[in-house]
């Protein structure tokens, strides 16, 4: 819509006094599918200023409201929850509050009214002025950050740190339901062809890991790996199998997929990475990407992990306490997105950003004890990592074993907080039933998790400050290349 000639009046006297909405959603990879790449471009160079990210089209409303309201105008939105989160967030809330506007009231996240839409939204009212009082959740708060979250004494954002990186993986990719195998399909592939032994492998997906006892595959998988197509037609069974049922879906893949339709023996995404950074370990820490519980496990290796799954290439029990740690969950919770009203966890926003502290003995030992004893009540229990946390945090469940695995998360907290050397928190950190979003969770108190992340980010705004002096490579930030302005090019609404 061009503004000026559609309402003269409002634009002649500087904008309009307030826009309401309730912008439509659609995710920021699916932006260029429905509406040309063309027009993703012009969002992210007109609209965004040019900065990158996959931000859903909520975030070009949000930036575009407050340039049709005059300098005292206020605009309130109820979005997807998205809006506070990851891509999304750091186009618009971040670029908002970056030129001056500030975030007056919000409702951070709640389910949508409505059994027909199984999601969650936010209500976001900003302005150029200064309000009397934030109001956060119908709570008085001193100001509202970005994230929707009380507002900090450290300002600015988390760096990823060269420190962090190479540990944390997603797995693999594969496309294609035919390469998954139940147990019959192991057992006639090998009766076919017993070299097919040699390309099966164990398949571990994030249900496995939040359902099953014992954290386990429930399926196998034909992995060729990075064979050309004469290594995999040696195995004749396998390679057949994978001709009838994923050849023929893979035909369809677009242009733009060639490779992948091609090669359709392969995965799609091999994480090789990963693989390399594993050879040779015999466990690994591994993490269910999208889940409530945010809760790491230990597994062996010599399985194929989901890209469900994010992998740690580390078998230390001690990193196992780390991420099993309030500090962590909280990080995860504030640089994370979500899906539904379940957590998304993205190891380049959340772990790549996460100031590691030194890991300590009394974690690795903690690390043990948690991973014994809660794969001992899982199995007793016959209950998975979500039913047995769910347990964790009820406060009315009393039964010996879970309040034991309170007990060591506790422990593990005051490990880790030892661990930054932050001893002085120690007497503060008010462990209890406390609100994680809808629910309730065995963790930190409120006062504790707000200083336990200033100084995570403070830590973070050091680390990065020493590896720069020190010669490591600033990240450029996400900005795209300016284009030469069209005068006439319209823009969003």
């Amino acid at each position: 819509m061009h503004w000026p000639l559609t309402f003269p009046e409002i634009t002649d006297r500087g904008g309009f006094d307030a826009i309401v909405g309730n912008p439509p959603f659609l995710g920021g990879k699916k932006i260029s599918g429905s509406l040309g790449s063309a027009y993703r471009e012009h969002l992210v160079r007109e609209v965004g200023n040019g900065v990158k990210g996959n931000a859903d089209l909520v975030a070009y409303f949000a930036l575009r409201a407050h340039e049709l309201v005059n300098a005292d105008g206020q605009v309130g939105l109820i979005a997807t929850n998205t809006l506070a989160q990851g891509d999304t967030r750091e186009v618009a809330l971040d670029q908002l509050v970056e030129r001056g506007v500030t975030i007056r009231r919000a409702t951070k996240s709640k389910p949508w009214p409505s059994s027909s839409a199984v999601l969650e939204y936010c209500a976001v009212w900003t302005t150029s002025r200064s309000p009397a009082q934030a109001v956060l959740d119908e709570l008085a708060v001193s100001e509202i950050s970005p994230s929707l979250d009380p507002g900090s004494r450290v300002s600015g954002t988390p760096t990823r740190l060269e420190a962090s990186k190479g540990v944390a993986y997603i797995g693999n990719f594969v496309n294609g339901i035919g390469f998954v195998l139940a147990k019959d399909d192991v057992a006639d592939l090998i009766k076919s062809d017993a070299k097919s032994a040699d390309v099966i492998r164990p398949y571990l997906n994030g249900q496995d890991v939040n359902s099953r006892p014992e954290t386990s595959p429930s399926r196998w998988i034909i992995d060729f790996g990075d064979f050309s197509y004469p290594e995999a037609s040696r195995y004749a069974a396998c390679i057949e199998r994978l001709r009838h049922l994923v050849k023929p879906e893979r035909d369809k893949l677009p242009g733009s997929k060639r490779a992948t339709r091609d090669a359709w023996w392969k995965f799609e995404k091999l994480a090789p990475g990963l693989r390399a950074a594993i050879a040779g370990l015999s466990r690994v820490v591994v993490i269910t990407l999208v889940s409530k519980t945010v809760m790491p496990v230990l597994v062996p290796t010599g399985q194929v992990f989901s890209h469900a799954l994010g992998v740690f290439a580390i078998g230390d029990t001690a990193m196992l306490a780390l991420l099993s740690s309030s500090p962590h969950y909280w990080w995860a919770v504030a640089r994370a997105s979500s899906m539904k009203a379940d957590l998304r966890y993205t190891p380049s926003d959340v772990f790549e950003t996460f100031p590691l502290p030194d890991l300590t003995q009394e974690m690795r030992e903690l690390g043990d004890r948690l991973d014994t004893f809660r794969r001992e009540a899982m199995l007793r229990r016959q209950l998975g990592l979500t039913k047995t946390y769910n347990l964790v945090f009820e406060p009315g469940c009393t039964d010996a074993d879970i309040v034991e695995l309170r007990d060591i998360h506790r422990a593990i907290d005051d490990a880790t907080v030892r661990a930054y050397g932050w001893d002085d928190l120690l007497d503060q950190l008010d462990h209890g039933f406390h609100p994680a979003g809808r629910d309730l969770r065995y963790t930190v108190g409120p006062a504790a998790k707000q200083e336990i992340l200033d100084r995570l980010l403070e830590l973070n705004h050091e680390r990065h400050a020493a590896e720069v002096a020190a010669g490591v490579p600033k990240k450029p930030a996400k900005r795209a290349r300016k284009r030469q302005d069209d005068p006439d090019q319209g823009r969003l609404m």
